[in-house]
């Protein structure tokens, strides 16, 4: 496990938090596809509904749900990076040491 494996997780692990940011500020570009559509789909709805003169809640509720579930989904994904992060660094202090302890001074 090579500095440039955790360097490519870095490099993942920053991209990851500044769509977990643009997603909190409300931006769309880091949904998924699906969570796009159904962004889409509520706005839509919700347009309809206030053109209508009705209620908006439901639509209000969609868009909140989506967003939660966007950053639950970025969320974990940056846990499983840095997760990934500490074994590759807990694997090469393990080489390291084991290399050292080889008699070989």
């Amino acid at each position: 496990m090579s500095n440039a494996d955790i360097r490519r997780l870095d490099r993942e692990i920053r991209h990851t938090n500044k769509k977990l940011e643009a997603v909190r500020r409300g931006e769309l570009w880091p949904l998924s596809g699906r969570e796009r559509r159904a962004m889409a789909r509520a706005a839509a709805s919700g347009t309809y509904r206030l053109a209508r003169g009705r209620s908006t809640g439901r639509a209000e509720q969609q868009l909140e749900s989506t967003t939660s579930a966007a950053e639950m989904r970025l969320t974990a994904e940056l846990n499983a990076l840095h997760g990934e992060r500490q074994r590759l660094i807990t694997e090469a202090a393990r080489a390291k040491a084991a290399k050292k302890s080889s008699g070989w001074w």
